[in-house]
């Protein structure tokens, strides 16, 4: 490590923790003037404690092992990712398409028509005697003549129904995603004295 510099600033002034970052309620000119290693107040620190009696020495030496021998503890709080799934309903759309198919059909329909025929007879009655007189000209004897036409009309109607059924389908799909955790190695790190 280059360049380190060295701060004992007392823990009582400690402001906060995130897990990486520990804040202290000191400014930046504080930290450089007051609680740096070799900094300007400690050399007048330094000064003054030679002044201090002796009998205040071993008072603060007996502290200070009351300090080194009580173990002290820092929590440190391990950070992990956790995969949260959810889920969401999505509408796709199934298309039915119905088309028309046109074919020819043939059907056999039974039609009937009246025909004349003629036929000669003697009069029933047995008279052949008439006041009427014969013709002197063409004379047209219409007699009317039925017969069946066919019409041919289309009508629609239901031949068949097509029932579409939805249903729910469940699967499992499987979701990867990386995740980042903390860890501290559990090996001793060297501390300087």
């Amino acid at each position: 490590m280059i360049n380190v510099e060295i701060f004992g600033i007392p823990k009582e002034r400690a402001e906060s923790y995130d897990g990486s970052v520990l804040r202290f309620n000191v400014t930046e000119d504080e930290a450089f003037s007051k609680y740096r290693e070799g900094g300007e107040d400690n050399a007048e620190m330094h000064s003054q404690e030679e002044e201090v009696s002796t009998i205040d020495k071993m008072e603060t030496q007996l502290q200070s092992n009351k300090y080194r021998e009580t173990e002290e503890s820092t929590t440190v709080p391990l950070m992990e990712e956790r995969v949260d799934v959810s889920k969401r309903i999505e509408e796709d759309t199934a298309t039915l398409t119905k088309k028309p198919i046109t074919e020819t059909k043939t059907i056999e329909v039974p039609v009937t028509h009246e025909e004349i025929s003629i036929e000669r007879r003697k009069p029933e009655s047995g008279q052949t005697e008439t006041d009427q007189k014969p013709v002197t000209s063409r004379e047209v004897i219409e007699i009317p003549v039925k017969r069946e036409e066919i019409e041919v009309t289309k009508r629609p109607y239901v031949k068949e129904e097509v029932v579409v059924k939805k249903k729910p389908v469940t699967e499992t799909k499987e979701v990867t995603k990386e995740v980042t955790s903390e860890m501290i190695p559990t090996e001793m790190i060297p501390t300087e004295d």
